[in-house]
């Protein structure tokens, strides 16, 4: 028994009727549109890139601008404590002048107490003519001289001048003593006159002017 086969059904035919030339057309139109788009997205980019350099060009100038307005600033207050700095600097080196000038300064009651508290009863100190010496050049003040002189002492008798020597030479920040001549006042009969040399160390020197620096030394 023969059977029927039913014929394949096709899908709906589609016929392009427009003609080629349109079809060009509206190829050439699509193309030119992505081409303007890309055109128009290019120039976008290009301006926000224009725009992105032209802000950081503004932020670099602002910052700039207020450097250059903080390094004015600071220049004015530097120009505002020059006096201030000449001033100091003149302090600076009056106060190095003193130091220099008034490091001999001492206490002269307990220098001439000194030479007092070695004399016999009756001997009187009766004057003295001493110069101080320089600054001081030593750590160790008793290596240097501080003051030298002579001192006149007077006394109604004999004074033992050996004695008095001696024992000036074991007075504190002594360092020579001597006695140099030894004479009898012609118009004061029974006056005796005595001459001594001394010699103190620097450990008489008050350091009342030293500076900082000087007094750490």
């Amino acid at each position: 028994m023969a059977r029927e086969v039913a014929p394949a059904t096709a899908g709906v035919a589609r016929i392009n009727l427009l003609p080629r030339s349109e079809v060009q057309r509206r190829e050439r139109d699509r193309l030119t549109r992505a081409w303007l788009w890309g055109v128009f997205a290019a120039i976008v980019v290009a301006l926000l890139i224009i725009a992105g350099a032209f802000w950081l060009k503004t932020v670099a100038d602002a910052r700039l601008a207020a450097e250059q307005a903080e390094t004015s600033n600071l220049i004015l207050e530097l120009s505002s404590l020059s006096a201030v700095s000449s001033a100091l600097a003149a302090e600076r080196e009056l106060t190095d002048f003193r130091s220099i000038a008034m490091a001999p300064d001492l206490a002269w009651t307990p220098v001439v107490g000194s030479v007092v508290s070695v004399l016999p009863p009756g001997a009187i100190l009766t004057g003295f003519d001493v110069a101080t010496g320089g600054a001081p050049q030593a750590d160790d003040p008793t290596l240097e001289t501080g003051l030298t002189g002579r001192f006149w002492v007077s006394s109604g008798v004999p004074v033992d001048i050996v004695s008095t020597i001696r024992a000036l030479r074991g007075v504190d920040a002594v360092i020579y003593a001597d006695g140099q001549s030894i004479t009898q006042d012609g118009a004061n009969q029974g006056s005796y006159a005595y001459e001594l040399n001394v010699t103190f160390d620097q450990t008489i020197y008050s350091g009342a002017y030293a500076t900082d620096e000087e007094g750490g030394n």
